[in-house]
């Protein structure tokens, strides 16, 4: 189940998916995804927007490969964002597509 967390910080929600297993990091191994975006889907989103910013965004992404690797990516809306290579995101699947808030 895809799901929309709310947590208070981009790091709260990072150790969370890292507790559920997600430790891969997709933001220095994208070339795959990119490339066969057919072998990966998302099963986790949170968005956070900073406090004193709304400009300063961010997402994280839960992703799951065909074979069973958990990983994150992280994008950012925010000047210094030093990725934006969130377009392929659009390109995988979203496991179930149900959206809750915690």
């Amino acid at each position: 189940m895809s799901t929309i967390y709310h947590y208070a910080s981009m790091s709260e929600a990072l150790q969370k998916l890292k507790e559920k297993g997600f430790t891969f990091d997709y933001n220095k191994n994208i070339e795959d995804i990119i490339l066969h975006p057919e072998n990966y889907s998302i099963h986790h989103v949170f968005h956070y927007e900073g406090n004193s910013n709304p400009d300063d965004q961010a997402t994280v992404y839960g992703i799951v490969s065909k074979y069973g690797l958990k990983g994150v990516f992280v994008t950012g809306t925010a000047a210094n964002s030093s990725h934006d290579h969130a377009s392929f995101i659009s390109n995988l699947n979203v496991k179930d597509k149900k959206s809750t808030s915690l």
